[in-house]
C-alpha cells in the first residue's frame, strides 16, 4: 500500500508541475506535442487536443514536449508561431518558471486545506521549566497556559518563541493557572541554542519547553489563507537555506535523501493521517519547486538562466556551450540521484 501510495503521491505532484508549464505554453499559442507522466518506455497514451497524453514505464518525473524544444535534442530548432523557439526570451521565462510556480500553488492549497480541516500544534502550555532560567526566576510553574504577551494573543507554542525572539526588552506574560489569569514580568537572556540545520546559534530565551499537549487550530477562511501562505513561504525558505548550507558544507552530503527516503516519509504519514499525508505532500511539492529552480541546466532553472543571458547580452549560448552545459547539468542530475540512493541504502543496513 506505501509503495502505491507514493507512485500516486508522486504522480500527483509531477502533473501539477508539467501542467503549469502545459498551460503557460498554450497560453502563449506554442504547439504541445507530447505531457508525460514517467520517463523511458509509454505505458498508456491517449491523444487529445493535439497533444498526446501518456503514462511512461520510470515515474521519477515527466515532461512536456513543446514544439521547438526538447531536452534530448537541447539544440533542436523548428520554426513556426506555435514554436518555442519563436518565442521572446522573457515568454520563455514565464513558461519554465510556471511548472514551480505551479508546485507552490499546489502547496499553498494543500496547507489550506489543512487549516480548513484543523491544523495541529502544540498547546501554549508549559511542560518543564529550567532552573535558574528568566521563566523560573518569575515564578512561571510547569502547567501554566500562556495567553497572551504583551499585546501579542497566544494561541500555540510555535507563537510563544516567535513573540520572544521578535521582541525587545522585558515582556509581560498573561499565564494561566488553576482557572485565574496572573500577570509575570520576565526579561529573557540570550543563549545559546540550535538551529534547524543543528548550527550553534544565540536567541533570547526565557527557559521553558512544551508540555506536548496536541490541539486543533480553528481557523476562519481568512486565516487559513494566511497559514497557508506562510507555510509556503517557510517551507521554500528552509529548502532554500538547507541547500545553501549543503554546498557550504554546514550539512554532511549523509544527509542528502534519495527516492527510497521520500517513499518511505510518504508511505508513514499515510499511515499515520490524511493530515499528515497532505503536509508530507505539500512540503515535497514545494521541495520540487525549489530544486526545478537551481541554475542547473537540465533543470528549469538553468534554462531561465540562458534565457537571461540572452535578454541582457541580445544574443543566444552557442549550440556548443548549450549542449555541453546541459550535459553537465545531467551528469550533475545523475550525481545526486545516485548519492541520495546510496546514503538511502546505508541508512537502512546501518538500522538493521
Amino acid at each position: 500500500m506505501g509503495t502505491i501510495t507514493f507512485l500516486l503521491v508522486l504522480s500527483f505532484l509531477v502533473f501539477f508541475h508539467e501542467l503549469g508549464h502545459f498551460l503557460a505554453a498554450r497560453y502563449f499559442g506554442i504547439k504541445v506535442h507530447v505531457f508525460s507522466i514517467g520517463f523511458g518506455k509509454r505505458l498508456f497514451s491517449k491523444e487529445w487536443m493535439g497533444t498526446t497524453w501518456q503514462f511512461a514505464l520510470i515515474p521519477l518525473g515527466g515532461y512536456v514536449q513543446m514544439k521547438g524544444q526538447d531536452n534530448k535534442k537541447p539544440s533542436l530548432k523548428e520554426e513556426g508561431d506555435d514554436s518555442y523557439n519563436t518565442k521572446k526570451p522573457h515568454q520563455r521565462i514565464i513558461i519554465l518558471f510556471a511548472g514551480p510556480f505551479a508546485n507552490f500553488i499546489l502547496a499553498a492549497v494543500l496547507y489550506f486545506t489543512i487549516a480548513m480541516m484543523g491544523a495541529t500544534t502544540w498547546a501554549s502550555q508549559i511542560g518543564t521549566v529550567q532552573e535558574n532560567s528568566p521563566a523560573f526566576h518569575a515564578g512561571i510553574l510547569p502547567n501554566d497556559e500562556i495567553l497572551r504577551i504583551n499585546d501579542t494573543e497566544i494561541k500555540s507554542w510555535d507563537e510563544i518563541g516567535k513573540t520572544i525572539i521578535s521582541t525587545d526588552g522585558a515582556l509581560k506574560f498573561f499565564i494561566k493557572r488553576n482557572g485565574e489569569i496572573i500577570a509575570k514580568t520576565i526579561n529573557p537572556h540570550i543563549a545559546d541554542s540550535e538551529n534547524m540545520f543543528k548550527e550553534k546559534i544565540k536567541k533570547r530565551m526565557i527557559g521553558i519547553s512544551p508540555s506536548g499537549k496536541i490541539i486543533t487550530l480553528e481557523l476562519s477562511f481568512s486565516q487559513a489563507l494566511v497559514y497557508a501562505y506562510e507555510k509556503t513561504i517557510f517551507a521554500s525558505t528552509m529548502i532554500f537555506q538547507g541547500i545553501q548550507k549543503l554546498i557550504q558544507g554546514a550539512i554532511p552530503s549523509s544527509e542528502v535523501g534519495g527516492v527510497i527516503s521520500i517513499g518511505k516519509v510518504i508511505s508513514d504519514a499515510s499511515e499515520s493521517s490524511i493530515i499528515a499525508l497532505f503536509a508530507i505532500t505539500a512540503l515535497i511539492s514545494v521541495n520540487l519547486g525549489v530544486l526545478n529552480l537551481l541554475p542547473i541546466p537540465a533543470l528549469d532553472g538553468g534554462h531561465i538562466m540562458f534565457n537571461l543571458y540572452e535578454m541582457i547580452t541580445r544574443r543566444k549560448p552557442s549550440d556548443q556551450i548549450f549542449m555541453f552545459l546541459t550535459i553537465m547539468g545531467w551528469v550533475i542530475l545523475g550525481s545526486l540521484m545516485l548519492l541520495g540512493i546510496y546514503n538511502d541504502i546505508n541508512r537502512i543496513f546501518l538500522n538493521n
